[in-house]
């Protein structure tokens, strides 16, 4: 072992956030107090959750999506972020992530309110454009909606919520580090041996949570879109919580998962929710466009899984189990 990793000290640090857990490992120099750190790291997702949740009527987002059409709305920096990037992947996916889909999110029981006949009628019958045809961002941090829309950042906000505990730790002055929110996560340099971070990709098991295959992360994030941890039943067929953005509806014969690796989790948050729109075909081809790293897993009749990826990051990825503490 190298005289680096042992003049390191690991530290695993989680809390809550988003309806689930946050957790941060890293490595610092012995005598490294991480009592600030973690209370840095908390403050820094509740932000998050506070200026981007649909569960807080209070949030920042509900109160631009309460605001009258052709208002401009006043909205707090990292909002104004997140509103930016998705309407930028919005644009280049042709709509397939779109940030405009929260009453269908609603609709469907996927929000704070159960679901209901009338509103799944609406929602589905609503006349619907993109939300980067109809949302107005202007350089003094306001946002203006055109249309009727309610905004939704299900699909973003939580790998955004990963960026921002990788700026934490970065601010800290540390320099090894994994951090990650349920599942979508952000590597940080090398771990203290000088070898990559090791991260499971899940297989989309509804049942249990096991590992698919292995991938090996340095200074990139890696997020996964599946039909596997949240969906309805509706006359005895499980759909997704992922919506058809034309169509008001749960995506009806997704992949089971995408996965997808960036220089950010956000980005990979929203190309993975857009590619399983999208489906295999399309998809592989604008990740191939985009020069993404993407890996599609898909049932067959039988419910047996096969993999396609696009980009070189996958097919350094094998099938095994990561040693415990690695991701």
């Amino acid at each position: 072992m190298s005289k680096m990793s042992t003049d390191l000290m690991r530290h695993a640090l989680n809390g809550p956030t988003m309806g689930t857990r946050w957790s941060a490992l890293f490595h610092a120099a012995t005598g490294f107090d991480p009592a600030s750190v973690q209370a840095d790291l908390q403050a820094a997702v509740a932000e998050v959750d506070a200026q981007m949740s649909t569960w807080n009527p209070a949030s920042d987002l509900m109160r631009l999506n309460a605001a009258p059409v052709d208002e401009w709305v006043a909205v707090p920096a990292r909002l104004m972020t997140v509103l930016r990037l998705g309407l930028k992947i919005g644009r280049a996916t042709d709509g397939a992530f779109d940030i405009g889909m929260g009453d269908a999110v609603a609709a469907w029981g996927f929000g704070p309110q159960c679901a209901t006949p009338e509103d799944i009628r609406a929602a589905m019958s609503a006349p619907r454009l993109p939300a980067h045809a109809v949302l107005d961002l202007d350089a003094a941090g306001r946002a203006r909606k055109r249309a009727p829309i309610t905004l939704d950042l299900n699909g973003i906000a939580k790998g955004y919520g990963v960026d921002r505990l990788n700026e934490v730790l970065t601010g800290f002055g540390i320099t090894s580090a994994l951090v990650g929110i349920d599942g979508e996560m952000r590597a940080l340099g090398f771990r203290p041996d000088g070898t990559p971070w090791t991260i499971a990709v899940e297989a989309p098991d509804m049942a249990r949570r096991t590992p698919h295959s292995i991938l090996a992360l340095q200074d990139a994030a890696v997020a996964t879109s599946g039909d596997y941890r949240h969906w309805v039943n509706v006359q005895g067929r499980r759909l997704s919580h992922t919506m058809h953005p034309t169509k008001g509806a749960p995506l009806v014969a997704p992949p089971a998962s995408v996965t997808v690796i960036a220089q950010t989790c956000a980005e990979a948050d929203a190309w993975a929710t857009a590619l399983m729109v999208m489906g295999l075909d399309d998809g592989a081809t604008l990740a191939r466009q985009f020069r993404l790293d993407a890996l599609f897993l898909l049932r067959d009749n039988t419910d047996s899984i096969r993999s396609m990826a696009v980009g070189r990051m996958f097919g350094q990825a094998v099938d095994g189990l990561a040693k415990e503490g690695d991701w």
